[in-house]
């Protein structure tokens, strides 16, 4: 599965991203499974060789066009720091090169709330291809990574297959949420393709269980999320950079609900009606709360200040404390 250059986008205030045409899979393969279903049967599965046909095998393969001044992430993600090193790393080392962005499967492991989902938006944003998320906390059966045999009623093609094939790129962000939350059973295990997906020769080569074509899954950028490394099975930990993600301190706290704030209030018309920077009582308070939460707060705050008519969001705009806790927050 082969690969071929676009000119790349420069720009002399920021860096775009430079991208490639690689093949993910043979259409020779698909028409030669197509040729052989037989007339009226597997119905859904004719209809996904016949899209993947007609969509063509060549998808964006993407980087950024140099290293990238990822100061603000830093300031955003004060906890991410060794993760964001790595990260850098990567991308340093695929400039000035054909080479495709390579980074190493990452676990980040660390309590709820903490931003770990977050992070891998922005990372996806950063190296300008799309993300996928997979909660494995919802999943029960195997095949939703792999998908099903088309044998089966209901089947259809699973995460990896729907990010490359049926997605832009060739090296999508891949999120498994909550790996260490798979319900595994003695017939299905949810885990279990990855032990192939996470060794980049074997992942040249993924094949999707519905579709029975080789799937190019190799320049997936995956990134795990977990809470407790325990219920991983070694050999999967033993494929991935581990990162322990810790709380951010009061200060650090302090500043992602000052970014927040921000942000929010420039993504919105309405933002425009409140003071540019919030009070110092409010960052007090929204430093209590985990990173996850503190968006909902703030937009709760937004609304019940809008709703009095006043440009700055009182601590009192803030949800009420969840029972039973001397701080404000969610019950999680």
């Amino acid at each position: 599965m082969d690969s071929r250059s676009l000119v790349p986008h420069q720009s002399s205030s920021f860096k775009l991203p430079i991208a490639n045409l690689r093949n993910v899979f043979r259409p020779h393969d698909v028409e030669r499974k197509l040729a052989k279903l037989p007339n009226k049967e597997h119905e859904n599965l004719r209809t996904t060789y016949e899209r993947m046909l007609e969509r063509g095998p060549e998808r964006f393969q993407v980087k950024p066009s140099g290293v990238p001044d990822m100061a603000a992430l830093y300031e955003q993600l004060p906890n991410f720091t060794d993760a964001l090193d790595d990260v850098k790393r990567h991308v340093a080392l695929s400039q000035d090169s054909r080479d495709g962005l390579e980074v190493t499967p990452m676990l980040l492991l660390g309590p709820p709330g903490i931003g770990k989902t977050h992070f891998a938006r922005k990372l996806a944003d950063l190296l300008g291809t799309g993300m996928s998320l997979v909660p494995m906390s919802s999943m029960t059966a195997g095949w939703l990574l792999s998908g099903a045999s088309s044998q089966w009623k209901g089947a259809k093609p699973g995460k990896v297959f729907e990010a490359i094939v049926d997605g832009q790129y060739a090296n999508p962000v891949i999120v498994v949420d909550e790996i260490d939350k798979a319900a595994a059973d003695a017939q299905y295990d949810p885990l279990g393709a990855l032990y192939g997906l996470l060794e980049h020769d074997t992942a040249q080569t993924f094949m999707d269980e519905f579709a029975e074509v080789a799937i190019d899954a190799s320049q997936v950028i995956w990134i795990m999320t977990a809470n407790d490394e325990r219920c991983i099975p070694e050999p999967i930990l033993n494929r991935m950079n581990v990162f322990e993600i810790e709380a951010p301190s009061f200060e650090a706290a302090r500043q992602i609900a000052r970014n927040l704030y921000v942000s929010i209030r420039c993504e919105h018309g309405w933002g425009a009606r409140f003071e540019p920077e919030p009070s110092d009582d409010l960052l007090d308070q929204l430093a209590e709360l985990a990173p996850r939460d503190m968006r909902r707060a703030l937009m709760t705050g937004f609304g019940n200040a809008r709703l009095d008519q006043r440009s700055e969001i009182a601590v009192e705009d803030l949800p009420k404390p969840a029972s039973g806790k001397g701080k404000i927050g969610f019950v999680q």
